[in-house]
């Protein structure tokens, strides 16, 4: 095990502005109407204070390359395979379009353990994205770093099976198609240049996917625009999500969300009824 002590309150600042053009490529990216009263829709501070580091420092999978010598804000952990794993998000008060953002980012824990895959890392960090009247959204997001695939490894995930997935227990329920033309829109939005989601080869012969990888950010912005469509735009206070298994671009998924008591309760399927992703929500 490694000491992390020292990148444990790590800070991190970054400043954006609301672009009215990007939140419209955003828009048409998820092809949804923009809110008529300036504001952003939620899901939409994942395209903001973004890293912006040269191609140059970029390593094989894609990610700026963790060196410890190179002046990055996330800790050097060596293990070469990243997703983001989960998020918890508060939703204090809208972004509006055509403002100056702030994100203040810290590194919360850093942690190792061993899985049935090999070596894990965790890396917890809060990010706080404020605009002129203050915080607008407060997030706990966990990264996950894992071994290298073994190159005996069967594709993940399986195969589809003969299963389907039954919604009657569901209220809504959308229907996507996840094709690579997505894909890029939502990396080159987002400058996300992990290779998984846009390198056939390199998602399937290096990390062992069965195909192009959805990114959790993408699945968890379409569940709150499966809200924003069902409730109103900017209607939820709190959001948390967790990636189950991994979504496979071309393989058709099902959106899904109920009441559940005071809160909501959404899920991602595949077609089979494999589950992708767990999310809730407080309004």
């Amino acid at each position: 095990m490694s000491d992390w002590s020292a990148w444990i309150g790590r800070e991190e600042t970054r400043h954006d502005h609301v672009d009215p053009g990007q939140f419209a490529r955003w828009c048409g990216t998820l092809d949804r109407v923009a809110p008529g009263d300036g504001n952003a829709a939620q899901g939409f501070h994942w395209c903001l204070g973004l890293p912006d580091g040269p191609t140059a420092s970029l390593g094989p999978d894609g990610h700026p390359v963790r060196d410890a010598n190179a002046a990055t804000f996330l800790p050097p952990i060596q293990l070469p395979r990243r997703m983001w794993a989960s998020s918890r998000v508060e939703f204090l008060a809208p972004v509006k379009v055509d403002e100056a953002v702030t994100r203040v980012s810290r590194i919360l824990s850093v942690s190792e353990k061993t899985g049935q895959s090999g070596a894990l890392a965790f890396v917890d960090v809060a990010h706080e994205t404020s605009g002129s009247a203050g915080p607008c959204v407060r997030e706990v997001q966990t990264i996950v770093y894992r071994a290298p695939a073994q190159a005996s490894a069967p594709p993940s995930p399986p195969p589809p099976s003969e299963g389907l997935f039954d919604p009657s227990s569901w209220s809504v329920e959308r229907v996507i198609l996840p094709t690579e033309a997505l894909l890029f829109r939502y990396s080159a939005i987002t400058f996300n240049s992990h290779r998984i989601h846009y390198d056939l080869a390199y998602a399937r012969d290096v990390e062992k996917y069965r195909g192009l990888v959805v990114h959790g950010p993408l699945m968890a912005t379409l569940l709150l625009d499966l809200a924003g469509r069902k409730l109103g735009d900017n209607m939820l206070k709190t959001f948390t999500f967790r990636g189950v298994s991994p979504a496979i671009c071309g393989e058709m998924l099902r959106l899904v969300l109920r009441s559940n008591h005071a809160a909501l309760e959404f899920g991602i399927y595949s077609a089979d009824g494999r589950q992708v992703m767990s999310a809730s929500a407080t309004t």
